[in-house]
């Protein structure tokens, strides 16, 4: 086993123990504060799951970065190999028992993206990437769709937490492709919708203002998948999450004229 082979193995098995926490406490009681705005939440569990997570890392890995949502983790600069995990993506649905959420852990290699893993536990979905060997769900190779007509394709989206405030909300972008899509969809979990895009189930996804966690993983998936990620200028993604979109690739460049970045 080489050693991408053995970060794979350990992110799995992570993923599925916070998974099996985020079951165990499913619509049970627990403590829900607030963080950056009344809309952005952190429960118990969020700090359960990353403490299993990075706990584990550190002890079998203590010469990896560990960037988490959370502030657990401990970065370190030059490090080979970089764990970006969000132990608990769509806290809001999960608070409130809407079942879309799911564990992402994406890993840099040197910089660059290489392992994704992104678990959900209520429907046992295990969405697993490597660069330059491709995406699977639960061992089936993953494809993105084929639809090349935008009328026909179904989007999904997101708003930031400082969406009550800032003037940068993302609501003329929806507008703009809501008229021109089949559908949008706006399911609180980016890491999930990414995968969606990757499985063939959306054709599209763009999103403002998310973070490294949010999407470490999902970008991978779909580019193992044969779809495009990019920014909305065409660019390659950022790393930080800022301006992310991602589609099948035949409907990407439509995709960013609709949302006006070309």
């Amino acid at each position: 086993m080489n050693e991408t082979e053995a970060v794979l193995d350990l992110a799995v098995q992570l993923a599925r123990e916070a998974g099996a926490i985020q079951r165990e406490r499913y619509e049970t009681n627990f403590e829900i504060r607030t963080k950056s705005a009344a809309i952005d939440l952190v429960t118990e569990v969020d700090h359960a799951c990353e403490k299993q997570i990075v706990d584990a890392v550190s002890k079998q890995r203590p010469d990896d970065a560990i960037v988490a949502e959370e502030g657990s983790g401990s970065d370190r600069e030059g490090a080979e190999w970089r764990w970006i995990i969000d132990p608990l993506d769509g806290t809001t649905n999960y608070a409130h028992g809407y079942p879309r959420f799911c564990v992402s852990i994406g890993i840099e290699h040197r910089d660059e993206r290489t392992v994704g893993v992104v678990y959900d536990p209520l429907l046992d979905e295990l969405y697993c990437a490597v660069r330059g060997d491709g995406a699977t769900l639960n061992g089936r190779k993953l494809q993105v769709s084929s639809e090349a007509d935008f009328g026909r394709a179904l989007i999904a989206t997101g708003f930031a937490y400082d969406i009550r405030k800032s003037p940068e909300d993302n609501i003329d972008r929806f507008a703009s492709v809501v008229k021109q899509a089949r559908a949008i969809r706006r399911d609180g979990s980016a890491a999930l919708d990414l995968c969606y895009v990757a499985a063939g189930r959306l054709d599209g996804f763009w999103e403002l203002k998310l973070h490294p966690w949010d999407v470490a993983a999902g970008l991978l998936m779909v580019d193992e998948a044969g779809g495009r990620t990019s920014d909305l200028s065409g660019g390659r993604a950022p790393r930080t999450g800022h301006e992310v979109a991602a589609s099948n690739g035949q409907l990407h460049d439509t995709l960013l004229e609709i949302l006006g970045g070309r």
